[in-house]
């Protein structure tokens, strides 16, 4: 088997481009992810997944930012509209555990019934009072065991549901002060404060098919950052003992200087295994495929393996499921 692109792309809008089909071609990019701007209707979804796995000849994955609350792609009236996941945990109580798994086990069927077998979730940085504000809402909780816990509830929802969990930002976003989107967060806590509460959820469940990077700086650990960190992606590897498929977060990120090639090439070096590059012209996805090249042979035994965990979905009552999910969160 030729080896993949080391590389997940999107697309401009709702069908690809001629051009867009010839560079998907040529390009052969591990997976492809989805935007709001390329979202329409039920069957349009469909068509766009199809013409993306078909500029590959493969089943690529196809992922998307199906968090809930404020980061979600597919939107009110034709799908969910979902409380963000810091309100919705506090909605369930104590009863979160079972909530958290059903919300993702119909996220899983909305997805999958578009063709998109891939989640940019569980997210499972840790909140606190000083979390930035683009980041605190979307967390499950301030502490280190009832995050994990509800990662890991997530993350079975989705696999029950025939899509790939994407452990999200690793090693850890929840001390960021800053939004990574438009500046690189400092994180000055002790080497020993993050193993024992950031780091801790990510070794919980270092099992997970996939993981996605976060674009802050540990000054405990390096000046570069985690992204492009070889010390960082060590501990991930070897601390965490996250030996799965590692996911960049999106290298067109203000949080990441120089340029497209240069941040590609530094965040494979540094031991990431596949580039996710968003929100750029085609120009700018021909340079970072370019740069990326194919994926490293470990990289690709990752690859496939996290494409291994896609089942058929078991069997759902979807409109039983809402029912009981809604008891859940109402129960006095």
């Amino acid at each position: 088997m030729a080896r993949f692109g080391a590389t997940i792309l999107d697309a401009e809008g709702l069908r690809l481009t001629a051009d867009e089909k010839a560079f998907f071609r040529a390009a052969n990019p591990y997976g492809f992810i989805l935007f709001a701007r390329n979202i329409d209707s039920p069957d349009q979804v469909r068509t766009l997944c199809t013409e993306m796995r078909d500029c590959v000849g493969r089943d690529a994955p196809i992922t998307i930012d199906q968090e809930g609350g404020r980061v979600q792609r597919l939107r009110g009236p034709v799908w969910t509209e979902w409380l963000p996941p810091l309100d919705f945990v506090a909605k369930a109580g104590p009863r979160a555990k079972e909530a958290m798994y059903l919300r993702f086990r119909l996220i899983a069927a909305e997805l999958h019934d578009l063709g998109i077998d891939c989640n940019c979730a569980p997210m499972v940085d840790i909140a606190s009072a000083d979390t930035h504000d683009f980041l605190r809402n979307r967390c499950y909780g301030t502490d280190a065991d009832s995050v994990a816990m509800l990662g890991r509830a997530a993350s079975e929802g989705m696999l029950a549901g025939g899509v790939i969990p994407v452990l999200k930002h690793i090693p850890g976003h929840g001390r960021a002060t800053l939004d990574s989107h438009y500046d690189l967060p400092h994180v000055t806590a002790s080497a020993a404060d993050l193993h024992a509460q950031d780091f801790a959820p990510f070794k919980a469940l270092n099992d997970l098919p996939m993981g996605m990077t976060a674009h802050l700086v540990y000054e405990a650990l390096d000046s570069a950052p985690a992204t492009l960190s070889p010390k960082v992606m060590k501990l991930i590897r070897e601390d965490i003992g996250f030996d799965n498929l590692i996911m960049t977060d999106d290298i067109s990120m203000k949080a990441l200087s120089g340029s497209l090639t240069q941040i590609a090439q530094s965040a494979l070096v540094a031991g990431c295994d596949v580039v996710l590059h968003c929100n750029g012209s085609l120009a700018d996805r021909h340079e970072v495929a370019e740069a990326a090249g194919e994926m490293s042979f470990a990289a690709q035994t990752r690859a496939l393996r996290a494409l291994n965990v896609r089942i058929a979905p078991d069997d759902i009552d979807i409109p039983a499921a809402q029912a009981q999910l809604e008891a859940l969160l109402n129960k006095a």
